[in-house]
């Protein structure tokens, strides 16, 4: 600590910002905080700098998460300037890869409501040309262990070969699979697929599916922001 610098008890640092005693000391030992000086009675002994320390992992923790956050901090006080740096890239690579699902989504629904305008869908088993599970995960880029979790979970429902009892995806089971794919890469769970996949399935309506994409998106915005200002609070303590 600086000469002349006000010296906080892990009581007086917990007050000022609102945390519990054991919370500081718990961070202490997680390394958000730089490490605290001690009496010659054990009794730790903070600073301002810790203040800042506080202030700016909690400013992180909206937008990065906790987890990141605690590793960026952690990383500071290591002297890893550069390392902390690189898990704030990487979180907002992880955002950045988040909206081009986001796009492909909505990319998805727009072509969707194009060919299901020009084209009624067809069920499972109906003609020639339906597909097996391998031609389908093939088709859209998946395993076929995920198709048949999704089966599981009841998003699709492709139909059976008369006597082997082959599962068969007609056209609207390969567009379902499409979505539940997309959707996915989203992080959507299941619980939040299944209405969008019944209001595709009503008419060809896609109300549920814009709506999953603009709350995400909305989320997305958000959180966005909230990583600017957790980027900013990070500078300032570097300084």
């Amino acid at each position: 600590m600086k000469n002349g610098e006000r010296r906080l008890r892990t009581v007086d640092l917990a007050r000022a910002v609102g945390l519990s005693t054991q919370q500081v000391r718990n961070y202490e030992d997680a390394g958000v905080l730089p490490p605290a000086a001690r009496t010659e009675a054990g009794y730790r002994v903070f600073g301002e700098r810790h203040r800042q320390a506080l202030l700016t992992y909690r400013a992180l923790q909206p937008g990065y998460g906790a987890v990141a956050a605690t590793r960026i901090m952690r990383a500071v006080h290591d002297g890893d300037v550069a390392g902390a740096l690189a898990l704030v890239d990487a979180a907002h690579a992880a955002l950045h890869e988040e909206r081009a699902a986001l796009r492909t989504a909505s990319e998805a629904l727009e072509a969707l409501a194009g060919r299901e305008a020009s084209t009624p869908p067809t069920r499972s088993g109906e003609g020639p040309h339906g597909l097996r599970i391998g031609e389908v995960a093939a088709l859209i880029g998946v395993r076929t262990s995920a198709l048949r979790v999704w089966e599981a979970a009841g998003l699709l429902a492709p139909g059976r070969e008369r006597g082997t009892g082959y599962r068969v995806y007609g056209p609207a089971d390969v567009r379902d699979a499409r979505v539940v794919r997309t959707l996915r890469r989203s992080h959507h769970l299941f619980d939040r697929i299944r209405p969008v996949l019944d209001d595709l399935r009503r008419a060809g309506s896609s109300a549920a599916l814009r709506a999953a994409i603009e709350t995400r998106g909305h989320a997305l915005t958000a959180r966005t922001r909230a990583m600017l200002a957790g980027a900013a609070a990070l500078d300032a303590y570097l300084e």
